[in-house]
């Protein structure tokens, strides 16, 4: 991802989300992510490296007139007008600009919080129930059509942003859901500056030891820390903590596999 690129982008957004439902602007970014991933020629145009990024910018306004608010367009010619390493890498920025567009409306509405933890929480449900995961992942099945089970399962039930994300995450262009869900909820921890730890134990935690566990984490890490518990028997004992590509590992069943290891040398 192109750093200039995104942070221009970024600070477009937030000028217009200051002045139009941030909403939206994120329904209608994820709208554009999907047009672009579909129409490779459409792709191609708006990221040529041979043309100007005024005529990029004037393709992006020329192709969405009429059919995307002001801001909208706005946003996503001034990343046109950016360079990029590719195509896929502009169509990527769109969308994490679509996660926060989201992210920064859960903001305003004080339920950002809440969105980090309806995110995780809804990961956890998909991964713990097969035939759910299967519905929403099945692309035998409309994307429509399993964007409406999604919809019914958390509308009401969590915050409108959390809502609008797990409908989005249905036609994401990333990997798997999973992959999607742990990248709005980075995109969530970065606006406040925060770090996700997700934590694997074979009991739950006391509020106690999570306190304790976060403020360790933090020290280390220099920045606020999310914790999100996972409770895996597993693990036998102890926890295991993945931080990004960090994973701190003190469980049992970790010693006991290095045990193994040492013992068939």
């Amino acid at each position: 991802m192109s750093a200039d690129g995104y942070a221009d982008s970024l600070a477009r957004v937030e000028e217009v989300t200051a002045e139009q439902d941030a909403a939206v602007l994120g329904d209608e970014l994820f709208a554009v992510a999907g047009l672009l991933g579909r129409e490779a020629s459409l792709r191609r145009a708006v990221t040529d490296p041979s043309a100007t990024a005024e005529a990029k910018r004037q393709l992006v306004r020329t192709v969405f007139d009429t059919k995307l608010t002001d801001g909208t367009i706005d946003v996503v010619a001034t990343a046109a007008g950016s360079r990029w390493s590719s195509a896929s890498d502009f169509v990527d920025t769109i969308e994490r600009l679509a996660v926060m567009s989201f992210v920064i409306a859960a903001e305003k509405n004080g339920h950002l919080n809440e969105l980090e933890d309806e995110l995780f929480r809804f990961g956890r449900v998909v991964a713990s129930d097969p035939g759910l995961r299967d519905a929403i992942t099945n692309n035998a099945v409309p994307a429509e059509h399993r964007q409406a089970l999604v919809r019914g399962l958390l509308e009401g039930k969590v915050s409108p942003s959390t809502a609008s994300l797990a409908v989005h995450m249905v036609s994401s262009r990333h990997r798997s859901i999973e992959a999607a869900l742990d990248e709005y909820q980075k995109v969530a921890a970065d606006r406040q500056q925060r770090v996700v730890a997700v934590v694997r134990s074979a009991i739950e935690l006391s509020d106690d030891e999570r306190d304790r566990l976060a403020a360790a984490l933090a020290n280390q890490y220099d920045r606020d820390i999310q914790l999100n518990l996972v409770v895996d028997p597993d693990v036998i004992g102890g926890i295991r903590v993945e931080i990004g590509d960090d994973v701190i590992d003190g469980t049992v069943a970790a010693r006991l596999d290095d045990a193994r290891r040492r013992i068939t040398r």
